[in-house]
């Protein structure tokens, strides 16, 4: 997995693909906007989503998507409500040996699935991994300690995963536990902006405290609420 593809070029793709630079893997980040992809070839910077970072000169973009198919791996990196439509994209292009690394957090408006379920549909058997956790992008981008969740079912993949894009500041925890990651990426969003709300209002820390506590508590019975997936073989909590 020398080469990697970076599939969407906002803040948390940039971020990433200045990750993977700096563990030495050829990197190219692809991108919609025009403006993304000459601003990171000619400038290096990404001045629309990460303003006043300065990029590794060895990050590359691309507008075409094709271009991804080369790589030996691909992080997928689009919007959860744009992540199928940018899949469907890249399955003509795509050899379903190597793996994907699904990165967007959220559940798809209208069905309810998961980003693993959306990806398993639209790039059917290739290898999925998800890589999840509370972090902000400009921080991994300029190098600040990062810890992070990198989750998939087979243990020999996450392993080199975790090898190929773990940096002295950047520490991916591996586990098997899928749905945990991902629905903990995901609601983990709502629990802050409660936090926002207590916050704001002026309730004091207790309340903010009892809220975190409780909202961790949560997050724990969903994730290991019974679910049924047809497109991977999933260990429940218990069993991780």
């Amino acid at each position: 997995m020398q080469s990697i593809g970076v599939i969407g070029g906002g803040a948390w793709g940039t971020a990433l693909g200045q990750v993977a630079r700096s563990g030495g893997a050829e990197v190219l980040l692809w991108a919609r906007e025009a403006e993304v992809v000459e601003g990171i070839n000619a400038r290096h910077e990404n001045a629309a989503f990460l303003p006043g970072v300065p990029l590794d000169a060895g990050l590359r973009a691309t507008a075409r998507l094709a271009d991804i198919g080369a790589c030996d791996m691909a992080l997928l990196v689009a919007p959860a409500q744009f992540l199928r439509r940018v899949a469907a994209e890249l399955r003509p292009h795509w050899n379903p040996s190597k793996p994907v690394v699904v990165c967007a957090k959220g559940f798809e408006v209208g069905t309810g699935q998961l980003m693993t379920e959306v990806a398993a549909e639209t790039l059917p058997g290739v290898p999925l991994a998800v890589l999840s956790g509370p972090t902000f992008a400009a921080e991994v981008a300029r190098g600040l300690p990062t810890a992070i969740t990198l989750a998939c079912a087979d243990a020999g993949l996450g392993k080199r995963l975790v090898e190929r894009l773990g940096r002295p500041t950047f520490r991916p925890y591996l586990s098997a536990d899928l749905v945990g990651a991902e629905v903990g990426g995901a609601v983990k969003n709502v629990l802050a902006i409660a936090c926002g709300v207590v916050q704001g209002r002026g309730l004091g820390d207790n309340a903010r405290a009892a809220l975190i506590t409780r909202g961790m508590a949560e997050i724990a019975r969903l994730s290991s609420a019974p679910v049924s997936y047809t497109h991977l073989t999933l260990p429940t909590n218990r069993e991780v």
